[in-house]
């Protein structure tokens, strides 16, 4: 059985690392994430907690 050169698993491992960066690089740019609209209505209604010592 033949083995294949030192070359052919560097040229497979470059072809791969490509395709990944790649890949990820087009997932991540071509999500869109929906923006919630703000109302005036939905305001964060905050309560101050008075520590009592």
């Amino acid at each position: 059985m033949p083995q294949m050169a030192p070359i052919s698993w560097l040229s497979l491992f470059l072809l791969f690392s490509i395709i990944f960066l790649l890949f990820n690089m087009m997932n991540y740019f071509i999500y869109m994430p929906s923006m919630p609209k703000i109302n005036q209505s939905d305001k964060i209604v905050t309560k101050s907690m008075n520590w009592k010592w």
